[in-house]
């Protein structure tokens, strides 16, 4: 098989050992789920692995992933494992009774059985799910910019942290975020793919926020899907950093407004999308039964491999990868768990 899908930074070397590398994932995942938490005032909650496919609960992402599923010997139906907790979220800040200005956040372990494996994609997928339940004046663009803002001054705050126990490890990272919109980035740069537009934008910004995605642009083509069913398409977006280690722009994040019942309906029509409607998660949310809420998902081994400057996800987080990739890594000094 092609190795085309890995990259091999020129003379790279882990900046810490393997013992050293499990001593500051703990520290980074603490610090950061602290200082998120302290931020957006969430409190941690237990959320489920699995899900019934008739609940309507499970997110599509793309709309092209398959979902592993299984049946359950007791249940006598099938389940299938999370792709995403955006939907389940909202339902449990209903059910928990969470009040405006306050969330929730959980870990979300998902199986992404159809990802493309490189240097940043793994089978296995960990992040920070978090849901703050909002009033209808906040479903605005200037506040998600204000999420975005407390979301990377914790990142910050625990590259200060890391930095301070583990002082070969670059303090790379500034609180300083620029703001696109999709459409403003393929005006740019209309020749180029997504991919080379966001890699310009983080080369020259570092940190950006791009804004608007799911909807086609001008072009005719959206800058990358989105379910119709959880983001508003018009208030959402992806933090992206520039990886100085890979050389390449680098999402740790996806987040947005989450749609109230009028964006629901318009982008379920959209995305021809309309047989959802009778699904119980999409009725109670076209009867505005549900809070309104903003939402995203942050990599927890995304974020560790960012700050702990490693080439390969593997190097913080244990997986299974192809034979090819195994042996280029350990030929090139790339240590996978």
């Amino acid at each position: 098989m092609s190795n085309h899908n890995l990259i091999i930074p020129e003379s790279y070397r882990s900046r810490l050992g393997i013992v050293e590398t499990e001593v500051a994932l703990k520290l980074v995942k603490d610090s950061f789920e602290r200082e998120l938490a302290e931020a957006l005032h969430l409190t941690r909650v237990s959320a489920p692995l699995f899900v019934h496919p008739s609940s309507g609960l499970n997110d599509d992402l793309n709309g092209v992933e398959r979902p592993v599923q299984f049946d359950v010997k007791d249940l006598r139906e099938d389940v299938q494992i999370v792709q995403s907790l955006a939907k389940w979220k909202r339902m449990a800040l209903r059910r928990y009774g969470f009040a405006p200005g306050t969330g929730l956040y959980t870990d979300m372990n998902a199986i992404r059985r159809d990802e493309e494996l490189d240097n940043l994609h793994s089978v296995y997928v960990d992040q920070w799910d978090w849901e703050l339940v909002i009033t209808k004046e906040q479903r605005s663009l200037e506040f998600l910019l204000s999420l975005v803002k407390r979301i990377v001054d914790a990142l910050w705050a625990t590259q200060h942290n890391l930095c301070a126990q583990f002082p070969a490890l670059d303090r790379f990272l500034t609180r300083d975020i620029t703001c696109i919109s999709s459409q403003e980035l393929e005006d740019r740069y209309p020749e180029r793919t997504p991919y080379e537009r966001e890699c310009a934008a983080a080369r020259e910004h570092g940190t950006v926020f791009l804004t608007q995605i799911g909807a086609p642009l001008r072009s005719g083509v959206p800058h990358d899907g989105r379910a119709p069913d959880y983001d508003d398409w018009s208030l959402n977006g992806d933090l992206l950093i520039w990886n100085p280690v890979l050389g390449r722009v680098f999402e740790i994040s996806s987040m947005g407004v989450r749609v109230d019942s009028a964006a629901l309906d318009r982008q379920l029509t959209a995305a021809g999308c309309d047989d959802r409607r009778a699904r119980r998660y999409h009725k109670m949310l076209l009867a505005g039964e549900l809070p309104l809420t903003a939402g995203g998902g942050i990599g927890q081994s995304r974020i560790c491999m960012l700050l702990l400057q490693k080439a390969h996800i593997g190097e913080v987080q244990a997986s299974e990868w192809p034979v090819w990739m195994n042996e280029q890594c350990e030929q090139n000094g790339i240590r996978l768990l």
